[in-house]
């Protein structure tokens, strides 16, 4: 069974490209505009990713991520925060208890390596202890 994605962003082409890439790498896309329409599409959907834009209208990224990081039902779900804001990236993952956070603009192998040991590490229920990739995508932003 193909793994979805949760994709929460306002930015419709970068929504567009990566939903895109998504789908054709064998996942099942989700996409959402808003933190309220991602956080509901959370709940109805059980994703087992999710990938959530801080800067959004109305609820942001980082106040969905904590919602779900409280919700019995949803806190075991991988959460990457993204953003251009890369100064502050790192502080509101870790705050807010994302899993990671990847920085705008990022390139889609990036995005999908990321996914990919998200998903490896959730499965193995090792939670957020997986290794950083790179400079730009860091993996459990909470670890020392």
């Amino acid at each position: 069974m193909k793994k979805k994605i949760l994709l929460v962003d306002d930015e419709a082409g970068l929504l567009k490209v990566t939903l895109l890439r998504l789908s054709k790498s064998g996942y099942d896309a989700l996409e959402a505009a808003t933190g309220e329409e991602g956080l509901e599409l959370a709940r109805r959907q059980t994703p087992d990713l999710i990938l959530l834009d801080v800067f959004l209208p109305g609820l942001k990224g980082d106040e969905v991520a904590k919602i779900i990081k409280a919700d019995k039902n949803l806190k075991g779900i991988p959460v990457v925060l993204i953003s251009a804001a890369v100064d502050a990236l790192k502080e509101k993952a870790k705050e807010c208890g994302a899993d990671g956070y990847l920085a705008k603009p990022f390139e889609p192998n990036e995005m999908l390596g990321m996914i990919e040991k998200l998903l490896a590490a959730a499965v193995q229920g090792q939670g957020r202890n997986v290794l950083n990739s790179s400079s730009r995508v860091i993996i459990n932003p909470g670890s020392k």
